[in-house]
């Protein structure tokens, strides 16, 4: 279903992606660090509809509509190494952080830090670019004070 999209990704020099293109590829790989620990939780799928509506700008139905694209995809993608490399070069810069905050919100909406999901974020963070210092506060941002 994916392919045509998948294959535009991976091109050795991907064009920017348009910002459906784009929107359908980031909330993939939220998708993707739901399911890291082998439990995608409801919690998490809530979590992953409320950030595509309010980064997005969506209606709640648009936003599923998205998130099950994304599911979609995330299980035809290849591997996170390849598939967060094209997004970095897809995807500008800002957009990414956005992303890495939007992806720690994911990982961390059923309450508990997974090791799985720690280390899935350092690396994502990585792949896209994004530098550990804006990682780092995109982490506290969402991390719930108190």
């Amino acid at each position: 279903m994916f392919a045509e999209f998948l294959k535009k990704l991976v091109q050795p020099t991907p064009a920017r992606l348009t910002e459906i293109d784009a929107q359908l590829a980031l909330t993939a790989l939220l998708v993707r660090v739901a399911r890291t620990d082998g439990y995608y939780a409801a919690d998490e799928i809530m979590r992953i509809n409320s950030i595509a509506e309010t980064r997005f700008g969506l209606s709640h139905a648009d936003a599923e509509n998205l998130r099950t694209r994304a599911e979609q995809l995330e299980s035809e993608a290849p591997d996170t190494v390849r598939f967060t490399r094209a997004i970095k070069d897809a995807v500008a810069y800002e957009d990414r952080v956005g992303v890495v905050e939007a992806l720690w919100q994911v990982a961390l909406a059923d309450g508990v830090r997974q090791a799985e999901e720690d280390a899935l974020l350092r690396l994502v963070s990585s792949l896209l670019g994004v530098s550990d210092m804006d990682s780092a506060r995109a982490r506290q941002r969402v991390i719930p004070t108190g």
